[in-house]
């Protein structure tokens, strides 16, 4: 019998900091996160989407230049992506005219990964042109002012394909949660 409860006791102790460190996740994230659920935290604490956006299908149109992205107290007053994977701000469609480029795919297509499980670290540019592991590219000239407080030579991006404009990516920044349309150079 001791040696039973010995054992519980053992196993108590060992789970108290994990209860702890989930409670404090709770409180700290609040029921937002637990019941938006879909997005995943990683071990450095930032939200990686499981997919990009769906191709939108509702009314086509070009974005308002003044519109704000801040849909709920706390987010950021750009496009960015919600717990539970919501695109939030990408609902231009095909017609948005922000997004056309003139030759797509003019420098080839990116093929170094997409989605969650390529995440990529800046190295380097600004948002004229900027680079991680060889690949080279650059923000779409309406995104410019989302990307104001992107560290080029550190943040963490990951790249979801566009399916609505011909031509762009999705840079997904890890650490502010937003996203921008870029294009491949190289």
């Amino acid at each position: 019998m001791k040696r039973l409860l010995a054992a519980l006791a053992a196993l108590l102790i060992a789970a108290s900091p994990t209860v702890a460190r989930d409670r404090h996740d709770e409180h700290e994230h609040g029921d937002r996160d637990r019941n938006e659920g879909h997005g995943r935290q990683d071990n450095r604490g930032e939200r990686i989407p499981d997919r990009g956006p769906r191709p939108e299908r509702g009314h086509q149109r070009d974005h308002d230049d003044n519109r704000n992205y801040a849909d709920r107290p706390g987010h950021p007053n750009a496009p960015h992506v919600h717990a539970n994977n919501q695109w939030y701000g990408h609902d231009g469609g095909r017609g948005d005219g922000h997004y056309r480029v003139e030759h797509p795919w003019e420098h080839g297509r990116f093929r170094g990964g997409f989605g969650r499980g390529h995440i990529y670290q800046l190295t380097g540019g600004n948002r004229e042109r900027f680079w991680f592991g060889g690949f080279y590219f650059n923000v779409a000239p309406y995104d410019y002012r989302f990307c104001d407080d992107w560290h080029w030579d550190a943040d963490r991006v990951v790249i979801y394909e566009d399916p609505d404009h011909v031509g762009y990516y999705l840079a997904y920044n890890a650490r502010l949660g937003t996203y921008i349309h870029v294009t491949f150079l190289e």
